[in-house]
């Protein structure tokens, strides 16, 4: 019998591939994007607890689910644990498939009110906070985290054990600390230690630096983990998904896409956001971070990429692609050793 990861009653064979919550960057038409290229688990961006106690139309917005998204989470993060409370139930309203917690987001924004990363400086807080949020919700619940606060500060075993404790169904962690921020090497070392830890019965979801096939393998083979979570490697490279379960199955790397098959795949990105969008503008606006990784290590890019970074319309967008494809159609980008950050 193969491997089979489970999350109350959400089952799936294999080891499943995440797509990991990404402040403005996991909205829908790049979940859309990266189910379509195999991408087994969805979540949306993370949304603040108070907004939506504050029923925030903009955070009510982020927690929009699609029939393509399943399975699919909805993830929070905040401070108050009354507050965390109310908008989980608010979140599961929406029936999604799990609620996940945040407390591994190590921005300034979000640690400095006392949520996120900052939970790991107190876990007895981050068991209650979880084990009320578990009692006051029927969907199950999982979170993510990161190894710890700084190099000598790594709780993360103790954080596993403490939220396993509190009914949580399944935990991702990320192999930094929230000193690294994004910097630096993911450390899976200590993924590894949580994961085959003889108390741990939870399934454990690795994440960080999984950017090709055989870093996939390699951190599989070295950990064990139930699932690989991906977030930055797969922006502007969607078909990440696609190349990591090809590689799992074959040993083998797929032909990385030319640029004409890449602006197929951005224009196919850029509609689903035009038409999702209620402008033009925002829409194109939401996009530029993908734009800017879409294109790594082409020759002479650099004018056409500021060009299509400060385009204001969908026409302007269209023409620059179109230049783009006249040029460098027949490239083959190297993503491989595309900057994550």
């Amino acid at each position: 019998m193969g491997k089979q990861l489970k999350i109350g009653n959400l089952e799936i064979d294999g080891v499943p591939l995440f797509l990991a919550p990404m402040e403005d960057v996991t909205y829908k038409s790049f979940r859309w994007m990266c189910k379509k290229f195999g991408a087994d688990v969805m979540y949306t961006e993370f949304v603040s607890s108070e907004a939506l106690v504050r029923n925030v139309e903009k955070s009510k917005l982020k927690m929009e689910l699609f029939d393509f998204d399943r399975p699919v989470a909805v993830q929070i993060y905040g401070h108050n644990i009354d507050s965390m409370v109310r908008a989980a139930q608010v979140a599961e309203e929406l029936n999604p498939d799990f609620i996940d917690i945040n407390f591994g987001c190590p921005m300034k924004k979000i640690i400095r009110h006392g949520a996120g990363a900052a939970l790991l400086k107190d876990l007895p807080k981050m068991q209650k906070m979880s084990t009320e949020i578990v009692k006051a919700v029927q969907v199950p619940v999982t979170a993510k985290t990161r190894l710890g606060w700084t190099e000598s500060d790594k709780p993360v075993l103790e954080a596993a054990l403490r939220l396993q404790d509190a009914g949580i169904q399944a935990l991702a962690i990320h192999g930094r600390t929230r000193e690294q921020l994004y910097t630096g090497t993911a450390d899976w070392t200590l993924i590894g230690e949580v994961k085959n830890h003889p108390q741990i019965a939870i399934p454990i979801i690795g994440n960080g630096d999984i950017n090709s096939g055989e870093k996939a393998r390699v951190f599989l083979e070295q950990t064990g983990v139930d699932a690989l979570m991906i977030g930055r490697g797969a922006i502007g490279r969607p078909w990440l998904f696609k190349e990591i379960k090809h590689y799992l199955r074959t040993g083998e790397n797929l032909a990385p896409p030319t640029v004409a098959e890449v602006v197929d795949v951005l224009r196919g990105q850029l509609k689903m956001n035009l038409e999702w969008k209620d402008n033009e503008r925002s829409g194109i606006l939401m996009m530029r971070r993908h734009f800017a990784k879409y294109f790594p290590g082409l020759p002479g890019f650099r004018e056409l990429k500021i060009k299509l970074l400060t385009a204001e319309t969908n026409t302007e967008v269209n023409e620059i692609l179109d230049k783009i494809v006249d040029m460098y159609g027949s490239y083959q980008p190297d993503f491989t050793n595309a900057s994550l950050k």
